[in-house]
């Protein structure tokens, strides 16, 4: 057992290297449980490393489907590994300055472009930690895979945060489409899909 003493200059210290890293009071009440310190030091002393985790999303699964709803089109596209800087939210020329599109039309539009499918929708539902701050205020489509509702009409399911936590939704597309709600596309497409 150490005989550690903690003065004050050394708890300023961790305290300000907290909020440098955004650290919240939970995730420093559970550094502090079991041995994670232990674990953490065996870092600092090189004996071993933190890996950070890949997110790769299978975008050939099927993706979830509402109560009494089909999938009209599902492009499947490969395993993606999540790197926000791969997925552009895109707005038809059409949606912007104010402008609107219809849904048949965007679609039009949409058609060739790497739009991407409801299964990066679900992932990130799952992980919203992963979701770009700058896609608040914003409806992020997913035009990949079109649904018909249980109304017959077809739709596109989206992702938004509603109050303090992000959530799906879906358009129709009879409707108007508007600068509030592009489409993602992936920035790049895989090797095997270019080549």
């Amino acid at each position: 057992m150490s005989d550690l003493k903690l003065d004050v200059d050394q708890a300023g210290e961790l305290k300000a290297a907290f909020r440098r890293s955004d650290w919240t009071n939970e995730e420093i009440k559970k550094l502090c449980e079991g041995n994670i310190l232990a674990e953490v030091r065996q870092v600092i002393e090189g004996n071993a490393e933190i890996k950070t985790l890949e997110h790769v999303i299978d975008c050939d699964a099927n993706p979830f489907v509402p109560n009494n709803w089909t999938i009209e089109e599902h492009q499947k596209s490969g395993m993606f590994k999540w790197d926000p800087a791969q997925v552009k939210p895109y707005l038809s020329e059409s949606q912007s300055k104010g402008k609107a599109i219809g849904g048949h039309d965007l679609r039009k539009d949409l058609r060739g472009k790497p739009v991407m499918n409801a299964c990066i929708r679900d992932y990130l539902l799952a992980h919203p930690e992963l979701i770009p701050d700058s896609w608040k205020g914003k409806y992020i489509f997913f035009w990949g895979t079109i649904y018909r509702d249980s109304d017959g009409d077809l739709c596109v399911r989206d992702l938004y945060l509603g109050g303090d936590r992000w959530q799906w939704g879906c358009y129709w597309l009879e409707g108007d489409w508007t600068d509030r709600s592009p489409a993602a596309l992936r920035a790049s497409l895989p090797a095997e899909a270019s080549a």
